[in-house]
């Protein structure tokens, strides 16, 4: 058999597929199918060529992870919200009776975190995959996924995300070990620096600033920012030189971090130059027969305002006077109005009338202040009662800054305020202040929530409208309230006014509200063993080993 002709190199195929066989035929003077087997044999022939490379170094083993395995029951349970989670398409419409697997992921991720259990080795990927889709899922499933988690998160680059919110899974060096604490902080990775500095500042808080100051000439803007704000966990007295000098930092959000950071001591140097400044500008008013508050707004910001943080130029629609004010009363202590109104307490203080329009303004920034210096006095004085309208109440009318005054209470007098809320005004402004309310609802809490949707159900009240305050109420009620609303799931006769199909739709609602409860009940009980206890080994996960 004569030896065929070599094709031609690779190149010159390539050339005759981009300007077509019939502008450059192949060397044999065929068409296309020549040039196709021409390339089907070049290429076997330097797939076979090719010299096996190197073996790849193994990686390094998976780390150890002392926790004890699931149990078999909440192993099981993990897998199903794993696949309904990676199955559901989001196809919208009516949900029907059946419970939203996806949103009790990060109930049983909580509840097994605080049960001391280790994420299945087969289920890592699939946890890693739903942390990677959705960011509320992240805090506790890397914790769920523990070392080994970030050991696989290290092999795959659609799992970096794992590794930038904490040391990349590199181990911290001794915190006492200056030469290693220095030689991390300056050669380190950005999680890692983060890292180190939150361990300094748990060992020893004064040190943090003192490491932050060896380099801080040098970082870039996003990451002095993040360093400065990591100084919140702990904030003392012995931050304020550090922060002082961040004021005269070159980007304005650093100075205003630092401000917020400063005006949350309030015994600093600059607490007291803003309170300086604000009684200027807000005194007793000597001018009525009653007690009042008279305002004068700041004419100028001055370039000494601008330095402790004072931004000058106001937002769209907002004035400069008023924009000013808000941000030195803000940043003042609340510790100085009492003595500045004649030891009035901070409920009497609010109480009183405010002069020439200026209410809305003051009390907007003293809610804004009471959140910053978690000052539960002024929290409970600018909230009022809950009984009392939020357009006439002592503070602001904004559901979102109430939200806000609410973090700064005890969470049983939180719960508390918002069912009292509910109870007076129903739940139709509530949804902002149920999101700040500790779960699962306490009892008074849970109660107002159902009696409130019963009564909407029985007036006719558009279904739809409720809808996530419905959802709330699956993933916050408490799941031992499942049999006493058996009797919200029975389809009741539709009032005259009531929405078309409104009834099967609160019927469906409920049932789904039922189902639900009793589904996170019994996720709860599947994960009831401590890990003290040392329950045996799941299927499937027996070992340590990945």
């Amino acid at each position: 058999m004569p030896h065929s002709t070599a094709p031609p190199p690779w190149e010159e195929l390539v050339t005759t597929a981009l300007l077509g066989t019939d502008r450059r035929p192949t060397e044999q003077g065929g068409g296309p199918a020549e040039l196709l087997d021409a390339a089907a044999l070049l290429t076997v022939r330097r797939r076979a060529g090719l010299r096996p490379a190197p073996a790849a170094a193994l990686p390094e083993p998976a780390p150890f992870d002392p926790r004890p395995p699931l149990p078999p029951a909440a192993r099981r349970r993990l897998a199903q919200l794993l696949a309904d989670r990676s199955a559901s398409g989001g196809s919208g419409g009516r949900r029907g009776t059946a419970p939203d697997l996806t949103e009790l992921i990060p109930q049983w991720l909580a509840t097994a975190n605080r049960c001391g259990f280790r994420a299945p080795a087969t289920l890592l990927p699939q946890l890693l995959d739903a942390a990677r889709s959705r960011t509320d899922l992240r805090p506790q499933a890397l914790a769920f996924a523990g070392p080994r988690g970030l050991w696989l998160a290290g092999l795959n680059p659609e799992w970096t995300f794992a590794l930038r919110g904490s040391s990349g899974g590199s181990t911290l060096p001794d915190i006492t070990d200056s030469d290693a604490v220095a030689r991390l902080w300056e050669e380190g990775l950005f999680a890692e620096r983060i890292a180190l500095l939150g361990a300094v500042r748990a060992h020893d808080p004064a040190v943090a600033p003192a490491l932050l100051a060896t380099t801080w000439a040098t970082e870039r803007a996003e990451d002095r920012l993040m360093f400065l704000d990591s100084l919140r966990t702990g904030l003392s007295p012995g931050d304020e030189p550090f922060l002082e000098r961040s004021l005269a930092d070159r980007s304005r959000n650093v100075r205003s971090v630092a401000a917020e950071l400063l005006s949350a001591l309030p015994r600093s140097a600059f607490a007291g130059r803003m309170a300086a400044r604000a009684m200027s500008c807000v005194s007793p008013d000597i001018t009525c027969d009653e007690a009042s508050i008279a305002v004068e707004a700041p004419h100028e910001c001055d370039a000494a305002m601008e330095r402790d943080g004072v931004v000058a130029a106001a937002p769209s629609g907002r004035g400069e006077r008023s924009w000013w004010l808000g941000q030195l009363v803000e940043a003042t202590p609340l510790s100085t109005w009492p003595a500045r109104f004649g030891g009035r307490s901070a409920r009497e203080i609010v109480a009183l009338p405010v002069a020439d329009g200026w209410a809305e303004e003051l009390h907007a920034a003293w809610c804004r202040a009471a959140v910053r210096q978690r000052d539960p006095e002024w929290a409970r004085a600018l909230l009022g009662a809950p009984s009392v309208p939020p357009s006439h109440g002592p503070g602001t009318a904004s559901l979102a800054e109430r939200s806000k005054l609410l973090t700064v209470l005890p969470a049983v007098e939180r719960s508390t305020w918002v069912a009292g809320f509910i109870a007076a005004h129903g739940l139709s402004e509530a949804f902002q202040l149920l999101g700040v309310c500790p779960t699962p609802w306490a009892e008074p809490l849970g109660r107002s929530v159902v009696d409130a949707l019963d009564i909407a159900r029985d007036a006719g009240s558009y279904p739809w409208s409720f809808s996530g305050v419905m959802g709330l109420a699956e993933r916050c009620l408490n799941p031992a309230a499942a049999n006493r609303l058996d009797v919200l799931t029975t389809p009741q006769d539709e009032p005259e006014d009531a929405s078309p199909g409104a009834n099967g739709y609160w019927s469906e609602a409920f049932q789904r509200l039922v189902s639900t409860l009793r589904l996170r009940a019994a996720m709860e009980s599947e994960l009831a063993v401590g890990p003290g206890l040392r329950p045996a080994p799941a299927d499937g996960d027996g070992g340590n080993n990945y």
